[in-house]
């Protein structure tokens, strides 16, 4: 096993203790434990059990984003004291103040990824359960052959969940279902960061950096979405998909109870 193997093992046997255990509800109140909607809603509920876990490094996040208004001024009185310098003494003199600033205050600009960083593990764990179940091979934990087999085959109106754009091979089902989802996926997306960048702002963070890139993020994440929908086989689709509406809904509900002070 190679050391991506290794550090996803662990990551496969929850993920697929959590589909056995959705499907098996879901099969105990009479769906087909074979049909497509029985597996999509299995990883509906692989969705609300992980973005649920993951509500206190969300809340995490946002006292983080609150000190980060707090030094916003600050960090931008650095930037004026270097602007136009270009030799490495300033760049350098610049960086270690800019840190020495997130030090002193305990706030971190990659904070509002974090989020984001912890779920690409159970992506790329979701993406290497169905590829193994496209082999109908036996899963590392609770995933047996004969449910790695229905999971493989699964088909979701008329769109095998193991295959993605790329794969299709002609399959209309699986492109117009991709199609429908990468936009689903870009429009939440577009409208969490719109939120965010026109409800969440004191005139302080407008005049950040941070800004500049939430701003930029609007024109990349289709771009992203759009390689995503071509690559990724529909189940992780599914999970991205309802991860972008449970984070879009999280994120009006935070704006409206929790606004920034001075937004």
């Amino acid at each position: 096993m190679d050391i991506i193997g290794t550090i996803l093992w662990p990551i496969k046997w929850v993920i697929e203790a959590i589909l056995v255990a959705f499907h098996w509800v879901f099969e105990s109140i009479g769906l087909d434990p074979d049909a497509g909607t029985t597996w999509v809603l299995s990883i509906v509920g692989l969705v609300l059990v992980v973005r649920a876990a993951l509500i206190p490094i969300f809340v995490r996040q946002i006292k983080s984003q609150r000190r980060m208004l707090e030094v916003a001024p600050h960090l931008k009185k650095i930037q004026d004291k270097y602007k136009g310098k270009k030799d490495q003494f300033s760049r350098e003199a610049m960086s270690r103040e800019t840190m020495e600033m997130y030090k002193k205050t305990g706030t971190n600009p990659l904070s509002s990824c974090l989020p984001l960083l912890l779920q690409m593990p159970i992506f790329f764990g979701l993406f290497s359960v169905l590829q193994n179940a496209q082999h109908e091979g036996v899963g590392v934990g609770l995933l047996s052959k004969e449910l790695s087999r229905s999971f493989g085959e699964s088909v979701f109106f008329g769109a095998p969940l193991k295959l993605a754009i790329s794969t299709a091979d002609g399959n209309v089902a699986v492109i117009v279902i991709a199609s429908v989802m990468v936009v689903l996926m870009t429009v939440s997306q577009f409208i969490t960061q719109l939120q965010i960048m026109s409800k969440n702002q004191s005139p302080e963070m407008k005049a950040s950096p941070m800004y500049k890139q939430q701003r930029m993020l609007l024109y990349v994440l289709p771009f992203i979405f759009l390689f995503s929908g071509f690559t990724f086989p529909l189940g992780v689709m599914f999970y991205w998909l309802v991860s972008n509406f449970w984070t879009m809904v999280q994120q009006f509900i935070v704006i409206r109870n929790m606004p920034t002070p001075g937004s």
